[in-house]
């Protein structure tokens, strides 16, 4: 058994490994330009909506306002006209990346954590390479990779946005994985 603390160096650095791979496949490489798709009246929403002052938060079109609603004629006549819609409404402004990518980075580190804490719970100091790889790489791909899946299943996000959001988390956990085993304690 090893301690979490003794995981502290790869807990960092791989966090910090996983923030600069998510940067490059976010903003250098183009594979996720293509996440989100452009209205073709873009301006015309914008302004339509822009009257209501909507506030930030998460929304969807038509909302029931209980599950027995849903079968009212009023909600399916509702559904059945369109749009229907899930969104998201964030502050008017300036974009600001600064609180997202700290957070993202917290959430890199508490990722890595749970990953040393299962492979420290499970192998002693001295472990193998590929064992090490094999333990902390499942647990950090379940934090990366899978957590994308339910807002297909439920929201209907695109398929395509799920797979290569998938594909990062796999890449984010062989990193983490490749870091850890490389400064697994002896």
């Amino acid at each position: 058994m090893v301690p979490l603390t003794a995981l502290w160096v790869p807990i960092l650095l791989s966090a910090v490994i996983v923030f600069v791979a998510s940067s490059i496949l976010h903003m250098v490489l183009p594979f996720h330009r293509k996440d989100f798709r452009r209205l073709a009246a873009e301006g015309d929403v914008m302004d339509a909506l822009r009257k209501f002052d909507i506030p930030p938060g998460d929304y969807m079109m038509p909302a029931p306002e209980t599950p027995a609603a849903m079968k009212s004629a009023e909600f399916l006549d509702k559904m059945n006209k369109g749009p229907v819609a899930i969104m998201t409404v964030m502050p008017s402004g300036p974009p600001s990346m600064t609180q997202s990518l700290v957070f993202w980075f917290v959430y890199c580190v508490v990722v890595t954590v749970f990953a040393g804490y299962v492979a420290g719970r499970a192998l002693a100091p001295g472990a193998q390479y590929l064992d090490v790889f094999r333990f902390v790489g499942t647990v950090a791909f379940a934090g990366y990779g899978l957590g994308q899946w339910p807002q297909t299943i439920w929201y209907k996000r695109a398929w395509a946005t799920t797979l290569l959001l998938t594909i990062d988390g796999l890449i984010y956990a062989l990193l983490t994985a490749g870091t850890f085993g490389w400064l697994w304690p002896r």
